[in-house]
């Protein structure tokens, strides 16, 4: 999934690529409204993270015409302009959401997680990714969550690449370089310890006993498999 990331401060902006990236998403950054504009033109993001206060055009005149162009593409507004009515008129030219600064790295993480699964929704039936069932978990990609039992787990957006690679490639062993081909990207390049780092934290939330997984098994030298029991 593409999304673009329109904010003028460097720092602000270099920090939402990497807790995007992060999720599994490719961010495509501008530094002021009118290069927002034609990046959105040329690259047709899946949501937008828009500043309101940028040089060239400000958010609400880019959140206007991305409006004018597209009436359903999400638009999250992350601003440090605090007032009541800026959200209001933030949300009145079509905006989704409405993230003031200083924001926590988890708000963003829910909120794009949010915005990702009324993506998901809006492609309608006919694109739905269907659920499916590793041990007694079922994995929901369209939802971007798992479920055991009564239990919710929230998944990103890479947490469902890697279950679905394991998933469609059940009983064999799936080695580093493909899970970083399919759930990475190939313009992306990892250090050594990424994937390890990932399915760690991944399994503490979606195995019974970590120490003891059973739905992502570890091949040592080769890489990771899901045994369909």
């Amino acid at each position: 999934m593409k999304v673009l990331v329109a904010e003028d401060d460097l720092h602000t902006r270099e920090g939402l690529a990497e807790v995007l990236r992060g999720e599994g998403y490719l961010p495509i950054c501008a530094d002021n409204g009118t290069t927002a504009l034609e990046l959105f033109a040329s690259e047709k993001p899946d949501f937008v993270c828009l500043d309101i206060m940028m040089p060239g055009s400000d958010g609400y005149v880019v959140c206007r015409e991305i409006r004018r162009q597209n009436a359903s593409v999400p638009i999250i507004f992350i601003s440090a302009k605090s007032e009541e009515i800026d959200k209001v008129v933030g949300l009145e030219l079509g905006a989704d959401d409405f993230i003031m600064k200083p924001f926590g790295v988890r708000e963003v993480i829910a909120r794009i997680r949010a915005v990702t699964r009324r993506c998901l929704a809006a492609r309608g039936a006919g694109h739905k990714r269907h659920s499916f069932l590793m041990d007694d978990l079922e994995i929901c990609p369209s939802e971007l969550r798992a479920r055991r039992g009564e239990e919710s787990i929230d998944l990103s957006l890479r947490d469902v690449k890697i279950l679905e690679l394991l998933y469609q490639r059940k009983g064999e062993v799936v080695d580093r370089n493909t899970f970083f081909d399919q759930c990475w990207g190939l313009e992306h390049m990892p250090n050594s310890r990424t994937l390890d780092q990932h399915i760690s934290q991944l399994r503490k939330r979606i195995e019974v006993d970590a120490q003891n997984p059973v739905i992502i098994r570890t091949v040592h030298g080769a890489g990771y498999r899901y045994d369909n029991r």
